[in-house]
């Protein structure tokens, strides 16, 4: 059975001496790549980036499963900054968007920042010296400001059947696909019906034997727009990148529109619901398969997935779905909730990620030694989804409640870099050592946070990975996305606490004036018209063309 845990962390005190920076980043996705760019273009040079895999891409170089493909539109999920003209579909795949991302780090020079196969293994604030104390797999990290880049969808999550570890084949999650094992004539499990195996199972399909797909809830399934963007179109972006800024606005205003029904109105589900219905009706014929596939709960409620080919597939003949879910796992055969047993030569799970229970939640100690899932307690909450209270010169990247069910996560990802960036600025000028957001304002922000979301679509009654173990919607931000980087983007000093040093506040920090502030430094590794104006090509043949 192939392992996808981490080893345990060594602690703090055992750990070599690696180096002192002044920035820390945690992960080399689009978080991790986005705010060291702007760290640098503001003149944070002295910066490490730490990630474990042997590349940049986050997780769009560990996921590597058969069509893996984004589900927002191309033109959306890529920074502002930095626009791709080059993608070949108007939804992309992975390897471009990998091969996107390692162009984003080669152009703003990232790479001597970069610290691959550094796995984090427990972050801890020290009082006394004002510095995270960051084990890693290869030594010691000491670091002024720490900022966990990770996102949610980091940690694969494989259920606890019973017998699972007796299994004698290959098992691997869908986020770690195991390319080692040929499913060529195999009979495959597939446990999950989620945003993975929607488009997984539809690739493998035509070469097992046999593929039993376990369902536990059906997942509402629409039709997917993607096609081909035409070379005349990919030359106009090149030569006009005012014409992609334009498609790229109108597909933002489109998707924005959703939040009528998830947010302000969730009846208005029902109008998708009726187009998700006629997709299934097409694509369906088999009327007790069809009742199979059909949701009890309201559109929206759980992630909205665009698939043309999952529904074909399952009606093919080698492919049989099994309602209830998969219960245990007996010899080599996997039993589902009918109790019936499935021989089978391999099990794949695409049973989705630790969003809400984050791993790094038992790595990282703040003031006092106290463990951020300690201050948790199962249901994580940050302000801004990115400050803790008690915990100084942290800021998370896609912390608690700054995820969508209808946009980009890039979007708010820039929104959070600007809001850290402002925290920087503002201990700059005022000459601060530390910044930590105060309790109350923390509180005041959740507090807003489950009020808003008391009657979106996500509180109708169904069971998702939204919702944290106290039932809390810990993963989504439940409004407009501009007005999360209206407010993100204006730090508020009054919401935060700076300090001159331990125990010292600093004076005035509240509204510090530009008159006493230094000149900013620019990083002369990029200018301003790069980082607002570069479109990027390559010539990769998976990547941009």
């Amino acid at each position: 059975m192939t392992s996808i845990t981490e080893p345990a962390a060594p602690p703090v005190a055992d750990a070599a001496p690696l180096g002192e920076f002044d920035i820390a980043i945690v992960g080399a996705g689009f978080s991790g790549l986005g705010m060291a760019i702007k760290l640098k273009q503001a003149g944070f040079d002295d910066l490490v980036m730490l990630e474990r895999a042997d590349e940049v891409g986050g997780t769009w170089w560990s996921n590597t499963y058969p069509d893996c493909a984004c589900d927002v539109p191309s033109h959306l999920y890529s920074f502002s900054f930095a626009p791709n003209p080059n993608w070949s579909q108007t939804y992309s795949t992975q390897p471009q968007i990998r091969d996107y991302l390692r162009t984003i780090a080669d152009h703003y020079e990232l790479r001597p920042h970069l610290r691959f196969g550094h796995a984090v293994r427990e972050a801890r604030w020290d009082e006394a010296t004002g510095r995270w104390e960051i084990a890693t797999s290869h030594g010691l990290v000491r670091a002024r400001v720490l900022i966990p880049a990770m996102g949610p969808l980091t940690e694969p999550r494989i259920p606890d059947l019973p017998g699972l570890s007796e299994f004698d084949g290959p098992v691997f999650h869908s986020a770690r696909w195991d390319h080692s094992v040929d499913l060529s004539g195999k009979r495959v499990a597939a446990v999950g019906t989620g945003a993975s195996a929607i488009q997984f199972v539809p690739a493998i399909q035509p070469r097992v034997e046999k593929l039993y797909v376990f369902q536990r809830t059906a997942p509402w399934v629409v039709p997917h727009p993607n096609r081909p963007i035409r070379d005349v179109e990919r030359r106009l972006y090149r030569t006009l990148p005012a014409a992609q800024r334009l498609v790229r606005g109108a597909i933002y205003t489109a998707r924005e529109a959703l939040v009528l029904g998830f947010v302000k109105r969730p009846r208005l589900m029902r109008v998708l619901e009726r187009g998700a219905r006629r997709h299934m009706e097409r694509q369906v014929p088999d009327p007790e398969l069809r009742a199979k596939l059909t949701p009890d709960y309201t559109l929206g409620c759980k992630r909205i997935l665009p698939s043309n080919r999952w529904y074909p597939a399952l009606g093919k003949p080698n492919v049989e779905l099994v309602s209830g879910g998969a219960r245990e796992v007996r010899g080599n055969a996997i039993v589902g909730a009918d109790g019936v047993e499935r021989p089978v030569d391999a099990i794949v799970f695409a049973t989705g990620f630790h969003a809400t229970d984050m791993p790094i939640g038992r790595a990282v100690r703040g003031r006092d030694g106290r463990l951020l899932d300690d201050l948790w307690q199962g249901s994580p909450r940050a302000y801004l989804g990115t400050a803790v209270a008690g915990f100084p010169n942290l800021f998370f990247l896609l912390g608690p409640n700054t995820g969508l069910g209808h946009s980009s996560m890039v979007y708010m990802i820039e929104s959070q870099i600007a809001h850290v960036m402002g925290a920087l600025e503002t201990m700059r000028r005022a000459g601060a050592a530390t910044v930590e957001v105060r309790p109350e304002a923390q509180e005041r922000y959740n507090a807003e946070l489950d009020a808003r979301m008391a009657g979106t679509v996500w509180n109708t009654g169904c069971a998702s990975w939204y919702l944290d173990e106290t039932g809390r919607n810990a993963t989504l931000w439940p409004d407009w996305t501009w007005r999360f980087r209206r407010r993100a983007a204006r730090f508020d000093p009054a919401a935060y606490e700076l300090r001159a040093g331990v125990g010292a506040a600093v004076a005035g920090a509240q509204s510090p004036t530009a008159a006493s502030m230094p000149p900013t430094r620019r990083s002369s590794t990029s200018s301003p018209g790069v980082a607002h104006t570069s479109s990027l090509r390559t010539s990769t043949s998976t990547g941009p063309a």
